[in-house]
């Protein structure tokens, strides 16, 4: 008993000092020593902030198994839910809370939060299937507003001096007019419908491409590996795998930027889809709140058909597999394979995208379930190893979780995670990295930075019913 007090003591501190993993670790060994309620509540927020709403619920769910009553454990039970943007099963958690204490002010707001959020679905969904069309084939293109002054696309063309002053437009808070959103939106719908699931990208002998990782809204840290790295060009090529929206709270600026590079430089700048480009994480994290507050629902659901037909991942010289998220169920899996299921639509629940998108590895061999409560595997170094023989490739660099460093090897240098948010939602004071990539060597090789200072809106401003979390 006194040394499970000590550990949770221990767990507390490293929580305080949002060294989550190091908590999941004190809690953990506390939990062995003598498992209460408490301690499951208090390794399930640890999850929750290491986004693992999985893990949350499995020691939720064990905290009320031991005592019913416990009322904490169904708080966590329904953040899980929302994490996951399952508003239905939140409200039921919150139902629960209310049952057991009546008069519980805060579970009672955050039931009627999410009722108001999920008639809000029902009302659009409504809406939308009576339509039917997609909005790329409906929405109009419009004039610029006259009291506009900023940076303009002229004669439908997208150049260099236009993507640099949208950026600093960006930069000072400005907006670009609606008219060329929806431009730019269209014509990289186009480029993006034109290339399979996994793209080839080939890199000359001697040349380079730098691969990021989740950039999430950051938009000023996005800018600071310009300055570092060197801005896109036909001779500095870039692949961004991911989550460039969501959680940051310049999350347009951001991915606008990214697209007007990419329409610029089409055969240099490469885009791959993260978990975090769908529409229930976008309900959840902000960027629908965000798209809504600076342009219209409109623009929103056409940002979510161009998220849609973003490639799924891309394969580097023959060599490095680029994904967002990692590798599946199966040991089976080839190239060929990959490139069969239908994107062109919201991210699957289960499968070959959803793996793609959403899997992690874990040190020990062999597969286990998700710790992030979707049905995707964690994979060991084995899985690795397999995968890449089995599809003569050398390498898997991923993205998807949060690194101290910016980075991480493992499985014996074979899958690389690269993490590109730097001080993640303004709290988690990791380093940011990316990877540049020589072609005829192909050897990794790593640029670690930190954040720098972004005008005040805060992470997750623009998230619906922020009072939720």
């Amino acid at each position: 008993m006194e040394e499970s007090d000590h550990l949770k003591q221990e767990g507390n501190a490293y929580f305080q000092e949002k060294k989550f993993q190091h908590a999941v670790e004190s809690y953990s060994q506390a939990i062995e020593a003598h498992k209460t309620p408490t301690l499951l509540c208090n390794r399930a927020f640890a999850y929750l902030k290491l986004e693992l709403p999985g893990a949350a619920l499995v020691d939720a769910q064990e905290a009320i198994e031991i005592d019913p009553g416990f009322v904490k454990a169904y708080y966590r039970k329904a953040s899980a839910h929302l994490l996951l943007g399952k508003f239905k099963d939140a409200q039921k958690e919150f139902a629960a809370v209310l049952k057991l204490v009546p008069t519980e002010k805060d579970a009672r707001q955050k039931y009627d939060l999410c009722e108001k959020e999920l008639k809000r679905i029902r009302f659009e969904n409504a809406i939308k299937s009576k339509d039917g069309e997609p909005v790329s084939t409906t929405i109009k293109l419009g004039a610029i507003a006259a009291s506009y002054d900023g940076p303009r696309i002229e004669n439908d063309t997208i150049t260099v001096q236009f993507v640099e002053a949208m950026q600093e437009h960006f930069r000072v808070e400005k907006k670009i007019d609606r008219r060329d959103v929806v431009f730019m939106l269209l014509e990289v719908l186009k480029l993006f419908k034109s290339y399979p699931n996994f793209v080839t990208v080939t890199v000359p002998d001697g040349e380079d491409i730098t691969v990021c990782g989740d950039t999430h809204g950051q938009f000023y840290d996005l800018l600071n590996i310009f300055k570092l790295n060197g801005k896109p060009s036909p001779t500095n090529r870039y692949l961004f795998n991911g989550d460039f929206v969501d959680r940051g709270s310049y999350s347009v600026e951001n991915v606008l930027t990214l697209f007007a590079y990419k329409l610029l430089y089409p055969e240099h700048v490469f885009l791959s889809r993260g978990n975090h480009e769908g529409l229930s994480m976008n309900r959840v994290y902000g960027f629908e709140g965000e798209v809504r507050a600076k342009y219209s629902a409109e623009v929103f659901d056409l940002f979510s058909e161009v998220f849609n037909a973003l490639p799924t991942g891309h394969i580097i010289n023959d060599e490095v597999f680029v994904v967002h998220g990692g590798l599946y169920s199966r040991d089976d899996v080839t190239i060929a394979d990959l490139q069969k299921p239908n994107r062109f639509r919201d991210i699957p629940e289960n499968g070959l995208i959803c793996e793609s998108l959403w899997a992690d590895p874990q040190p020990m061999p062999g597969r286990t379930p998700s710790k992030r409560g979707v049905d995707c595997p964690s994979f060991g170094p084995d899985v690795t190893e397999n995968f890449l023989k089995n599809n003569n490739l050398k390498l898997v660099v991923r993205s998807h979780e949060v690194k101290e460093d910016g980075y991480e090897v493992d499985h014996n240098g074979k899958c690389i995670t690269v993490f590109s948010a730097p001080n993640y939602c303004d709290q988690m004071g990791n380093k940011g990295a990316f990877i540049r990539f020589t072609g005829g060597t192909m050897k990794p090789k790593y640029t670690t930075f930190t954040h720098v200072a972004h005008p005040g809106k805060r992470p997750m401003q623009y998230a619906c019913g922020a009072g939720l979390f």
